[in-house]
């Protein structure tokens, strides 16, 4: 399959699948961060209606995209270069690589959905532009390392397991087992690298409202939420990455692997 290809699939697969699961990508940000008021889901359909749900939508669309569009074209060019006689190291070193590259390329786009998804009524930034506009650039780029720290591991778990699923043929029998592959791959890959993504979402969101902590980095907040919320603080939240994860890799893979075959049957 060719590059130009792969960054097309890539693409409709990202969106398609935060598109069907952005309420539950929401609900997953309101618990990570219960400082922010006035964030419930009823709350938020009372005063601003159903439609409010995919409210940032459109900016995770813009950002995951061309994140996903990067991180599997860059998988799948890394993983042909063989590096690993091993085909799981193999697999895990693709998955950290292309992990490095799209997450370094449009990490300021998911600082700002961020932001705009977690607004009340009383909205701050009215559009992607305007986080742009407001927020120094810098700023954008909080939490860099510590998403680094987790999306990497987690998108190299995520690859490896859903190969072994498919390669090994699991669910052989089964109905939309590509479903499952990816469901079962990113509940298995965030289960290990979940803290990393909360304090990420914690230090992103510095200066987002007066409610919202302080840290002076990684280990400060580490320590902070420890001691403020206890060991299990580090997990919150993590139900609802469950039901929100498992769809959206479930789709996402399943409609990649629907894409390349379709290339596959016409060419």
């Amino acid at each position: 399959m060719s590059e130009s290809y792969d960054l097309i699939c890539g693409a409709i697969a990202g969106a398609a699948s935060r598109t069907f699961t952005a309420p539950l990508e929401l609900k997953k940000l309101q618990l990570q961060n219960p400082f922010i008021p006035n964030t419930t889901i009823r709350s938020v359909i009372q005063k601003e209606g159903f439609i409010y749900l995919w409210k940032g939508n459109f900016t995770n669309c813009i950002r995951i995209a061309p994140q996903t569009a990067i991180n599997f074209t860059v998988y799948n060019q890394s993983k042909k270069l063989q590096l690993f006689k091993n085909t799981n190291i193999n697999n895990s070193f693709s998955g950290t690589v292309s992990a490095f590259v799209a997450t370094i390329a449009t990490y300021p786009l998911d600082n700002a959905r961020a932001r705009l998804a977690l607004q009340t009524n009383n909205n701050y930034y009215c559009s992607l532009l305007d986080v742009f506009k407001k927020v120094p650039f810098k700023n954008l780029y909080k939490g860099l390392n510590m998403t680094l720290t987790g999306f990497l591991p987690y998108n190299a778990l995520s690859f490896t397991i859903y190969s072994n699923l498919r390669d090994n043929n699991y669910f052989n029998d089964m109905p939309f087992k590509q479903l499952l592959y990816g469901g079962f791959a990113g509940v298995g890959a965030v289960s290990i690298t979940y803290p990393s993504d909360l304090i990420r979402r914690r230090l992103q969101l510095q200066g987002f409202d007066k409610t919202v902590p302080k840290y002076d980095g990684i280990i400060d907040c580490f320590k902070k939420i420890i001691k403020q919320e206890g060991v299990f603080g580090l997990y919150r939240g993590l139900l609802a990455c469950y039901i929100k994860l498992f769809p959206t890799m479930g789709i996402q893979f399943a409609t990649l692997e629907y894409l390349k075959s379709l290339k596959q049957e016409r060419f």
